[in-house]
């Protein structure tokens, strides 16, 4: 069994978005800028954006983030937006899901311009990575074909079994895998909370993506040998045992799986931190327009 780690291969990531970034800067170009806008105090995306603030000092990048009020109206968050698509300084800008819930995460969505979205989630950005015309990819399936790519996985005529039909994670994933792209060519099954014959449909997969958001759902006997496991889910445990309470626990019951998979990402250390990493990529990619 070996660890597929994304912490390790997203500092590789940022590293060599660093040397580009130099590079820019060198020939006097643009410095790139990201800019997040949070709403409300949620603690889990007050983190996840502070990492990405931080992820921008790293590598070189300006960062702006904006913070508004938990009763941030509609309107004056469509507004913020409407700022940030007009103003030529920001290359890329993210809207930290989810939204208070007087605002429809859908109009905001729809909202942004889609050349300044490097989260991916804009239904223009959607539909060319569906026909295969270059752009930004979601960070998260962005993040998991770079891994599967670095770690020279074999993915071609491969059965691939993704559980969860997310927007953000697991459609485009079923997308991406069953393309004609390096980490692709893949027989592709998408399954949900609603499919009857999961544990048959698992047991002939070589590659799992489980994004199902259910701590430890897949196990052991749900597995065949030398499986490869991309675990994208992340949740807290209540755990006396630890300092905090709570331990980390992915979608995969990594004790019991980890004794068959021949690749396995850790939770946390997999996945994860290649979302930040991606995200870099997609604003780099929003100042270069290289997206080869």
């Amino acid at each position: 069994m070996k660890l597929i780690d994304g912490k390790a291969t997203s500092a590789q990531i940022k590293e060599e978005i660093a040397i580009e970034v130099k590079n820019l800067k060198k020939k006097g170009l643009k410095t790139p800028h990201l800019a997040a806008v949070l709403v409300g105090t949620d603690g889990a995306s007050m983190t996840y954006v502070n990492s990405k603030v931080k992820a921008c000092e790293k590598v070189g990048f300006n960062s702006t983030l904006i913070d508004l009020p938990e009763d941030t109206t509609e309107e004056q968050l469509l507004h913020e937006i409407d700022l940030l698509n007009k103003d030529a300084d920001i290359d890329g800008f993210i809207v930290q899901l989810p939204l208070p819930k007087q605002i429809d995460e859908q109009k905001v969505l729809m909202a942004v311009d889609p050349n300044k979205d490097v989260d991916g989630f804009h239904p223009t950005n959607v539909g060319k990575m569906t026909l295969e015309i270059p752009t930004f990819l979601p960070a998260t399936p962005f993040g998991i074909m770079e891994l599967l790519e670095r770690y020279e996985i074999e993915t071609s005529g491969k059965n691939v079994v993704v559980i969860g039909r997310s927007h953000i994670v697991g459609r485009p994933m079923s997308i991406l895998m069953s393309q004609k792209r390096k980490a692709g060519d893949a027989t592709v099954t998408l399954a949900h909370s609603r499919t009857k014959n999961l544990k048959e449909l698992t047991l002939q997969a070589d590659i799992v993506v489980v994004a199902l958001g259910v701590a430890e759902f897949l196990t052991g006997d749900m597995v065949k040998e030398g499986v490869t496991i991309i675990d994208v889910g992340i949740t807290r445990l209540p755990d006396a045992t630890k300092k905090r309470g709570y331990r980390l626990a992915g979608d995969v019951d990594f004790e019991s799986v980890s004794k068959k998979a021949g690749y396995i990402t850790p939770v946390p250390g997999g996945v994860g931190p290649m979302t930040i990493a991606m995200l870099l990529k997609n604003t780099l990619l929003a100042v270069t327009k290289n997206f080869s």
